[in-house]
């Protein structure tokens, strides 16, 4: 496999977050397909979102986002770690050491911005997720911000938009998941805030150099 010299030799593991509608999906296949072209002929790198991605995860996923199961915020963001967990152990870790990228959606931003948005204190989230559920750790976490209006009325332009738990919960709800995101942004340091807004092309272009400038100050570290 030849490697760009724009990338260091180990692999990169890239979080995409944000809030819903900010355009993760589109932004992790970008990049995913990104980092291919860098690393040349033989990259394969591996696609993720959470929760999911594992069997355990797939049902935590469907658990979670039934608006008709009664889940308290602590139960909620506990089957989020649980399901992180079984990710990082059965698929990021392995990748890794085989010298695999990984690029997931959603990490431990949303759970912090989520489940703060709905009671739990900054403190003790930062707690869960930067232990029990935070290896290995990621290059970077990016959060494409956008503002949580346009959030609201891309995710209820969807097809089934506004059906799930936290779609459900409504704008005012969303503009807490915004300030969640913020802050979470302004606490941990891996993450990086990043425009979410303009074409796609330009947004691309914004995680790409965010993910090189990282990777590269992680080989120094």
């Amino acid at each position: 496999m030849t490697t760009s010299p724009e990338l260091p030799k180990t692999p990169v593991f890239a979080v995409l977050d944000g809030m819903d509608g900010c355009g993760k999906t589109t932004q992790a296949t970008r990049l995913v397909e990104e980092i291919a072209r860098l690393r040349g002929e033989g990259s394969d790198p591996l696609h993720l979102r959470e929760p999911g991605s594992t069997v355990a995860g797939e049902r935590i996923r469907a658990l979670v986002l039934d608006p008709d199961v009664q889940l308290g915020s602590g139960s909620l963001a506990l089957l989020f770690a649980a399901a992180r967990r079984e990710t990082l152990e059965q698929l990021v870790a392995p990748a890794l050491a085989q010298g695999r990228d990984v690029v997931i959606e959603r990490f431990h931003a949303s759970t912090f911005a989520y489940q703060g948005g709905a009671g739990l204190t900054d403190d003790d989230l930062l707690s869960m997720l930067h232990g029990w559920a935070g290896s290995p750790r990621p290059t970077i976490e990016i959060v494409l911000e956008i503002d949580p209006e346009d959030s609201f009325a891309r995710a209820m332009a969807r097809d089934g938009g506004g059906s799930d738990r936290f779609e459900s919960r409504g704008l005012e709800f969303q503009r807490r998941v915004a300030a969640g995101m913020h802050r979470y942004v302004e606490r941990a340091p891996l993450a990086v805030g990043i425009d979410g807004r303009g074409s796609e092309d330009e947004v691309a272009g914004r995680v790409i150099e965010a993910v090189l400038r990282s990777a590269a100050e992680a080989t120094l570290a």
